[in-house]
């Protein structure tokens, strides 16, 4: 055991200096924790065995199992803990089910941390294997804290689900889902996330949750995959600034799906659980702040800040004219905030402040920020055309040019669509790349290194319980400026010239051209004709690349044009 120990701190330093740096605040003081190292019946000063059933009977969710303390159910052995569920008969408080298995509640609550949970899931059908979390206040009968502090119902007490499997059909193989539940979205929640674990069901993996007063940050392996921090929290989004406990089990059938008829037994082995918080007193402020400006596009402003303080984290506070944004980092590592949501060639002035987590301040508060956002250079619309299923309502979609980055961003809008994830598609050579949640329905993705000029090809797949759908693809010239150059290929004009030109553009199209635009490459309308239209007069441009759209009734179609 003590090379297993050994083993176990060399792991743990990789993994948080693997993670340091992709959460908002790092805690560092290991306050409780199981490494199932007593072989036998679970722990029974850390762990208590939830077996009541809800009032009618039944669990949630259509689940069929019941939920016992049996050493068969739950056990340690050999430094591992086992949650079985098994296919037996099983009577307990007057009712028959052909299913088992175990919920084990932690006798530990905390406000604000990191949970490490080091566990093998299995993949069977039908089977949900979950790592997760309920308020202490959740007025649930039969959980470990109910007696004594349970006043809340569910949602309003907040549910942090930090790993659970079987139950997202639409998704691929291996794939784990990280959810919140909260008065403002519960049950089909819009507020998830979720990656593929390598090889789930044969292999260990670490799930994490980081929790600080800002945000709620998921990990894999220490690595970061998604965080829920939504900018103005609300009882009704953030019900997450009180004590919560933990849960283990494994739950059968209802939304996991139908349990074969084969099925005999399946196991979830836990390796260690550890809850780490920061306890030290801090008196000390922190140094060094600085605040700089960073990248500026029409819609959003960077802020780079960075501080240092003896408790290893700095708490940064942006004041301007759209609100406060709060957010936290690790000392003297550099926090990028991106101010979102603002208007085109407008200024605007941030006033920050450092402090850390005990609310000490830096001693020359505040830094005060001036920076002026662009003039948009992209495009964006609204549309139903779907190219796979269909959508009820429809979706956003927007592309703009950040120097030599295109971002990407689509909106979902049809609201008859729960737990709602996005893809983008890229048309040629055919590639699927999930993209960021921003926040509800609203996806985004960067592609970086794009050429000026070159004419890029996107889909967006929106996944959705029990289904999906498929916008159709939409082409944007990469630098152009807009409301012209996104259009759905089935709409465009197949025009076509002699390219380079000179003095004049001679325009092949079968159809009545109706007018011609050309626009230089930072989307400034240098000519347009609505006569002799298949022979456009150039003469007055410069040499240089540019942008020649065609118009034909409802459709149109933009190419580059390079004028010698």
């Amino acid at each position: 055991m003590y090379m297993r120990n050994k083993l176990q701190i060399l792991l743990l330093l990789i993994f948080f200096t693997s993670s340091y740096s992709q959460v908002d605040v790092v805690y560092t003081n290991l306050v409780w924790s199981d490494e199932f190292d007593t072989n036998g019946a679970v722990n029974s000063t850390k762990w208590h065995h939830q077996t009541q059933l809800p009032a009618g009977g039944n669990w949630f969710n259509g689940e069929v199992q019941h939920y016992t303390d049996q050493l068969t159910n739950s056990s340690v052995n050999a430094g591992f803990l086992s949650i079985v569920a098994k296919k037996e008969p099983y009577t307990n408080q007057g009712i028959t089910k052909q299913y088992t298995s175990a919920r084990l509640n932690s006798k530990f609550a905390f406000l604000y941390g990191r949970v490490d949970i080091r566990a093998k899931v299995p993949t069977n059908q039908g089977t949900w294997p979950a790592l997760w979390m309920l308020g202490k206040n959740v007025n649930e009968d039969g959980a470990y804290f109910d007696s004594q502090f349970g006043t809340t119902d569910w949602p309003a007490c907040g549910e942090i689900d930090i790993m659970e499997h079987g139950i997202t059909p639409s998704q691929p193989t291996n794939y784990v889902q990280s959810a919140l539940h909260t008065p403002s979205s519960f049950g089909n929640t819009m507020n998830i996330g979720g990656t593929i674990a390598n090889n789930l069901g044969n292999s260990f993996h670490v799930y994490s949750m980081n929790w600080s007063p800002y945000q709620i940050t998921f990990l894999l392996d220490g690595v970061a995959y998604y965080t829920y921090n939504p900018a103005v929290k609300t009882p009704s989004n953030w019900p997450f600034n009180a004590e919560q406990y933990l849960l283990l089990n494994i739950a059968m059938g209802g939304i996991a799906g139908t349990i074969p008829s084969n099925f005999t037994q399946t196991a979830m082995e836990v390796d260690y659980v550890r809850v780490y918080q920061n306890t030290l007193v801090d008196t000390q402020a922190p140094t060094n702040f600085t605040a700089t400006v960073g990248t500026v596009t029409s819609s959003t402003i960077q802020l780079l800040l960075n501080a240092n303080d003896n408790s290893g984290n700095v708490s940064y506070s942006i004041n301007y004219s759209g609100g406060t944004i709060n957010t936290a980092n690790p000392a003297g590592v550099q926090k990028s905030v991106i101010v979102p949501n603002l208007s085109p060639n407008t200024n605007y002035s941030f006033s920050i402040t450092a402090s850390d987590l005990a609310g000490n301040n830096y001693i020359s508060n505040p830094i005060v920020l001036n920076a002026t956002t662009t003039g948009v250079i992209g495009c964006s619309g609204t549309s139903s055309a779907a190219q796979t299923n269909s959508f009820s309502t429809g979706y956003n979609y927007a592309f703009e040019t950040l120097g030599t980055d295109v971002k990407i961003t689509f909106e979902m809008l049809d609201t008859d669509k729960v737990g709602v994830v996005a893809f983008l598609w890229k048309q040629s050579p055919f590639t699927e790349t999930q993209m960021t949640n921003v926040s509800g329905n609203i996806f985004t993705k960067t592609i970086t290194n794009q050429t000026i000029g070159s004419t890029i090809t996107y889909a967006v797949k929106f996944a959705y319980a029990n289904g999906f759908s498929v916008t159709t693809y939409y082409n944007y010239v990469v630098g152009s400026n807009c409301a012209l150059e996104v259009a759905s290929i089935q709409d465009t004009v197949d025009f076509s010239f002699l390219n380079p030109v000179k003095e004049f553009v001679k325009i092949n199209y079968e159809a009545k051209i109706d007018k011609v635009e050309i626009y230089n490459m930072v989307g400034t309308l240098v000519l347009e004709t609505k006569e002799d239209t298949n022979k456009v007069d150039i003469k007055n441009l410069s040499q240089g690349i540019y942008l020649i759209a065609v118009y034909s009734g409802d459709k149109k179609s933009v190419k580059k044009m390079i004028v010698k």
